[in-house]
């Protein structure tokens, strides 16, 4: 738990959350805080043990500890971007969350697009910035209209992103994303009902969870709104049995052509009554506010439940 990134306290509630919830009659789970400048593990009195980073092991009270398992509920890097997985690769030592390339790939948002288009995925249409480029506001306008978001490309989603109604406001929006990354996406904007769609492999079976509907207090589902209780998350999401079925399926079209494994957590928005993809988190938030332990408990399935497929998942 934890990070590197603006998201990691959100994190820390996700990984305390997993923590809480483990079933200590088959695990021994320890709390591992990743954080830019040291790395450590939390015992039960709250004293930290650092972790050896050359092996991804901890020594505590005198004993050296190795996991068998690594449930990852980092947001951001280094634990949604692959960095962590490749490290975790090279120890041989297993964890939850999709291997190395595909949490780079997805966390990649304008090339996730391009590797999903061929499979006729909808999205919005979109321009690229790098920092440095030319903020040519004719260009983009023309290619994505207004009002239209910018957003950080490789970052969670609820930094780095501004929704523009002005092409006088672009310049700003753009410095504004490369607060967080170097490159930038501008998106046309999506009119139309919001949802986010769970998909796991459960009990070895790959499942797409209740659909949930985002409303957001605020003008789209910025960190307020996802983390502060300003939006509304109803589950089941207020749209037909047809629609259901079909963004439920395109969730889970997308999961199985990326080799995804673990929780997925997919966003769309019906727009002109079809669903566009806009972004698949790997390790979407565990948190008692977080969308997808809802969408699972809506089907019957228990925290506890949950978090150890995951585990069993990894190991197997």
């Amino acid at each position: 738990m934890g990070g590197f990134s603006s998201e990691y306290r959100i994190s820390i509630n996700s990984g305390n959350m997993v923590y809480e919830n483990l079933d200590l009659d088959k695990y021994e789970p320890y709390r591992v805080h990743i954080l830019q400048n040291e790395w450590f593990v939390v015992a039960a009195d709250d004293t930290p043990y650092p972790i050896n980073r050359s092996d991804f092991t901890v020594k505590i009270n005198g004993k050296i500890i190795k996991f068998d398992c690594v449930f990852n509920t980092i947001h951001g890097t280094p634990g949604e971007n692959g960095l962590l997985q490749a490290y975790l690769e090279l120890l041989n030592i297993p964890q939850t969350a999709a291997d190395h390339y595909q949490s780079a790939l997805t966390f990649n948002k304008r090339d996730l697009i391009s590797v999903l288009q061929p499979y006729g995925i909808k999205t919005a249409k979109n321009y690229f910035l790098n920092k440095g480029d030319i903020v040519d506001t004719e260009a983009i306008i023309e290619k994505v209209g207004l009002p239209c978001f910018v957003k950080a490309n490789r970052a969670g989603s609820s930094f780095g992103i501004t929704k523009v109604k002005h092409k006088d406001e672009l310049y700003r929006a753009a410095q504004n994303a490369f607060q967080e990354d170097d490159e930038a996406i501008i998106e046309s904007f999506l009119d139309g009902t919001e949802v986010s769609v769970g998909v796991i492999t459960y009990n070895g079976e790959l499942l797409a969870l209740p659909v949930t509907e985002i409303v957001s207090e605020n003008e789209f589902f910025d960190y307020e709104a996802k983390y502060l209780g300003k939006s509304q998350e109803i589950t089941p999401a207020r749209i037909s049995e047809e629609d259901t079925k079909k963004v439920q399926e395109i969730a889970k079209l997308i999961y199985q052509k990326l080799k995804m494994k673990g929780f997925t957590r997919s966003e769309f928005i019906f727009h002109n009554g079809e669903p566009h993809f806009i972004e698949m988190n790997t390790t979407p938030g565990l948190s008692q506010a977080s969308i997808l332990p809802q969408q699972a408990a809506k089907a019957g399935i228990s925290l506890k439940e949950l978090y150890a497929s995951a585990i069993e998942a990894a190991l197997s």
